[in-house]
């Protein structure tokens, strides 16, 4: 799949997750999808920036989703 359809479906994924994250102050944006190590950079924002449990937002929701929806991301890092 080339990187634009990645970062358009990756994009469509979040829009399903930004409304708890808005909820609560915070959001997330795409930054970059680093083809060559299959990573997606993210930039948490609001208060997700400086939430301590961002982490677990990070790893155990929005890469968890994304990961299982499309395989060709194996990895969401934080800007």
């Amino acid at each position: 799949m080339e990187k634009s359809k990645i970062l358009e479906k990756a994009e469509a994924i979040l829009e399903n997750i930004r409304p708890y994250l808005q909820k609560d102050n915070g959001d997330v944006k795409i930054v970059d999808y680093e083809e060559d190590t299959h990573v997606l950079v993210v930039s948490l924002l609001g208060s997700c920036a400086d939430c301590p449990l961002s982490l677990m937002t990070l790893r155990g929701g929005i890469e968890k989703l994304i990961i299982k929806n499309i395989p060709q991301i194996r990895r969401i890092e934080n800007e």
